[in-house]
Formats: structure tokens, C-alpha cells, sequence
């Protein structure tokens, strides 16, 4: 199997090396038309990510695409030799496949499960096509690599659940309080994770954002993102009223929020639920508000904890995604192994076929005397034992070129059936032995 997959990732390679080679055409470099300059390599696909670059061909010389490949990694990586070898990983035949796969599963991603390598090979591949830097080998590979992804998405839960802390504070959020439609957020301080949080509880329907901080020009800041209301800590108790989640992650000495504090606010809301996520360290929130009716208090650790054991989820799902894999690198190279002897068959059939028109060419003064009806039938049944004549030849190339084994075969029917093009069929011996 002619593919090979160079390449480094978050694993192999730090964040400096791999963000030199986090080029893109308006750089002025166009890594499909470089790569396919090389004569070695016939088909090739570009994929760079935050986390990964590489580069996936079909070669004609697998060792002479290896090396143009990493010459091309070198040369614009600005890394010298040595330091290459060090961060990038080689794989060839369905030890490629198996890695692509994998890739485009997710199951070689920084967070197993997440869903945006697949959108990004996707767009690596249409770049592919539309450079016309893909035939019939990387079509067919990328084609079973989607359906891999599928295949793991769907028939897994590898996906499911959060595995995160700020996504895991929607998951929670979403338990106690149902639908978040419409639900008012409060962000007390204004941290990365905290505006983390704040971005996937508005992607699952939450309203309005209220951002608190101790100074107001990152309040200012944060809520324009969020096209929220930023206010100072001196209206943190007012707000405590209309919120319906509250995400606190100052980190400030001594407790932001007391429990006397959420009982006013619980009062001027009639009771209904409050939800609050302490993220801070050390934390904002009291704990004795835990205790309070109504609310419904998690800290850090508790966030960590259903990151922790939805990632032991996934981990176990994963080695039923490694199953579905392995059944698709299968199919693939089933695919792959008939091309050997597919042209082998096609040749055998238009033999056959043209030996079939041309012997109901001589038999036309008879054929004419017949009716319309009476030639397509005779046509049909011609046909019918070609078909029945082929079915054991061919399936059986089909069946040995699984195991490797056909080349013989091949061979063997395209010297006995004069099918290479070298060998003189008989009707142009006859003609030449006529010649004067």
C-alpha cells in the first residue's frame, strides 16, 4: 500500500516548532503545489492545526516522498535536521491509514471526543480537491476516513459529556435548572475560565450576562464581548437578585458571597433556584451557602470530578472506537487490494466483448433476417454467458488479491488471453503472415 503520513503533533512537538510550520498560502507558501513537485509523490493532503501538521501521500518511491516531505518540513520549519527527527513521526501503508483514521476520530486529539478535527480535515481535503492535489487513492482513504469519524460519533459515546471544568459548569447548570433559555448569568470577577464558562452557557441558550469586577474596565471589557452589563463589586448583592446563575472566580481574600447575602437575594426572587459555581481559589462563595433552600453550590473540585470521571468514560469508549477503526482499515484495504487486478478484469471483459461483436458482425446476413426483438434476445443471451464464463476467473483474482496472491493469476490470464499490449494477438499474426 503506496500512502505514507509524515508528521508531528502536541505530543512530539512543542508549540514553538509546531507554529512555525502554521503557514498558510497568504504567507506566500503553497505546501500541496511543493509537495507534489517532488516526482515521487503522485497525491498528497496538507493538514495544519494548533496541534498538529502533517502531511498524508499517495508515493510512487516511498522512501524518496519520505524524505522530499521532511525536506519540505525542514525548509520551512527553519529546524535543523536533527532537531526534526526528533519531533516527527513516520508511518507507511495501513499503519498511515490507521493513523489518519484515528486523526480524524479524534482519538489522537489533545481532548479525545472533541469534534473539531473533523471540520478541520474536512477543510484540509477540500483544499486538496480544489488544488486537484487528490486522485483516486486519497478520495477513496478520505472518504472511509469521514465514515470512520461517523462511524466513532455515532455508534460511541465518546463524545458525550464534559471534559472540561468551564463546559463541565453548563453540564451541571443545565441538570438543576433544565432548559438555560433565557437564564440571567452572573460572572463575579472576570477570569479566562469564567469567560469560558459564560461562552458555552450562551451557546446552550442563556440570556443575559452580567459581569461584576472589582475593576470596571475589565468589566467594561469582558461584557462587550457577551454584549452583557458590567457593574462594580459594589453591586454585587443587587445582582444577586436577578441572576439565575452565578459563575465567581476572584480569588480574593475572605468569602465575595455569604449566606446572609444569598437569603436577601432569595427573598426579592420569590424562592426560585439559584445555581452558583465557585471556581476560585480560594474560594468566593461560603460554603454554609450550600445549605441554603433552593441553592445549589459547586466548587472546583467538584467540577474537576465529573471532568475526571467523564474522561475514564472516554477512555472506555475509546477502545470501542479503536474496534471500529480497525474494521475500517480493513474495508480500505480490501478496497485498495483489488486495484491490481481490477485493470486485469476490465481488459479481460473488452477482450471477450469485442471478441462477442465481432463474431455477431460475420453472422449479420442470418441476424438480419431476424426481428428487432429476436437480435436483442440472442444480444442478451451472448452476454448472459460472457457474465457466467468471467464470474469464477474474476472472483477469484478478487478473492486472492486479499491475501496478496494474484500477481501470478494476473499474469498468467494476461499471457494466455493476449491481453498485454506487447503480445501480437492472432488475428494481427494472421495479417502480417499474409503480408507480402
Amino acid at each position: 500500500m503506496n500512502v505514507i503520513l509524515v508528521g508531528m503533533n502536541h505530543k512530539t512537538a512543542p508549540l514553538e516548532i509546531r507554529e512555525r510550520l502554521s503557514f498558510s498560502c497568504g504567507d506566500g507558501v503553497r505546501p500541496l503545489e511543493e509537495i507534489l513537485s517532488a516526482p515521487a509523490v503522485k497525491e498528497a493532503l496538507y493538514l495544519s492545526t494548533c496541534n498538529r501538521v502533517e502531511v498524508l501521500a499517495r508515493a510512487e518511491d516511498m522512501e524518496e516522498a519520505i524524505a522530499r516531505v521532511k525536506a519540505f518540513i525542514l525548509r520551512h520549519g527553519n529546524l535543523d535536521a536533527a532537531e526534526l527527527e526528533k519531533c516527527l513521526y513516520v508511518y507507511c501503508g495501513s499503519d498511515a491509514v490507521r493513523h489518519l483514521f484515528r486523526v480524524t476520530s479524534s482519538l489522537d486529539s489533545m481532548v479525545m471526543g472533541e469534534p473539531q478535527i473533523l471540520g478541520q480535515m474536512k477543510e484540509a481535503y477540500r483544499d486538496c480537491v480544489e488544488q486537484k492535489a487528490s486522485g483516486i487513492i486519497l478520495n477513496k482513504l478520505l472518504h472511509h476516513a469521514f465514515r470512520a469519524a461517523k462511524r466513532v460519533r455515532t455508534e460511541t459515546a465518546i463524545a458525550n459529556n464534559a471534559v472540561s471544568v468551564s463546559f463541565a459548569a453548563v453540564e451541571m447548570a443545565k441538570k438543576v435548572l433544565g432548559s438555560l433559555d433565557g437564564r440571567t448569568v452572573l460572572l463575579v470577577g472576570a477570569g479566562e475560565m469564567s469567560e469560558l464558562a459564560a461562552r458555552h452557557l450562551i451557546n446552550n441558550g442563556a440570556g443575559k450576562i452580567i459581569v461584576a469586577n472589582r475593576t470596571y474596565a475589565r468589566a467594561v471589557q469582558v461584557a462587550e464581548e457577551f454584549q452583557g452589563i458590567p457593574v462594580g463589586l459594589d453591586l454585587l448583592e443587587e445582582k444577586l437578585r436577578e441572576a439565575d446563575i452565578v459563575i465567581s472566580s476572584t480569588g480574593a481574600a475572605g468569602y465575595m458571597i455569604t449566606p446572609a447575602m444569598i437569603q436577601a437575594a432569595l427573598r426579592r426572587r420569590k424562592n426560585r433556584l439559584l445555581f452558583l459555581i465557585d471556581i476560585a481559589v480560594p474560594r468566593d462563595v461560603d460554603p454554609e451557602v450550600g445549605r441554603i433552600d433552593n441553592v445549589y453550590l459547586f466548587n472546583i473540585d467538584d467540577l474537576q470530578g465529573v471532568v475526571d470521571e467523564n474522561l475514564r468514560n472516554r477512555l472506555r469508549e475509546a477502545e470501542k472506537a479503536e474496534g471500529i477503526i480497525g474494521d475500517e482499515v480493513l474495508k480500505f484495504a480490501e478496497w485498495y487490494n483489488t486495484l491490481e487486478v481490477v485493470p486485469t478484469i476490465v481488459s479481460l471483459r473488452e477482450k471477450v466483448e469485442s471478441i462477442m461483436r465481432a463474431e455477431m458482425e460475420k453472422s449479420g446476413s442470418w441476424l438480419k433476417g431476424l426481428g428487432e426483438e429476436d437480435r436483442k434476445n440472442i444480444e442478451i443471451l451472448t452476454t448472459q454467458i460472457i457474465n457466467k464464463i468471467l464470474h469464477d476467473p474474476v472472483t477469484g483474482l478478487k478473492e486472492e488479491s486479499q491475501s496478496n496472491g494474484a500477481m501470478p493469476y494476473v499474469a498468467a490470464i494476461r499471457k494466455l488471453f493476449r491481453l498485454n499490449p506487447e503480445e501480437p494477438r492472432e488475428e494481427e499474426t494472421e495479417r502480417k503472415e499474409n503480408e507480402p
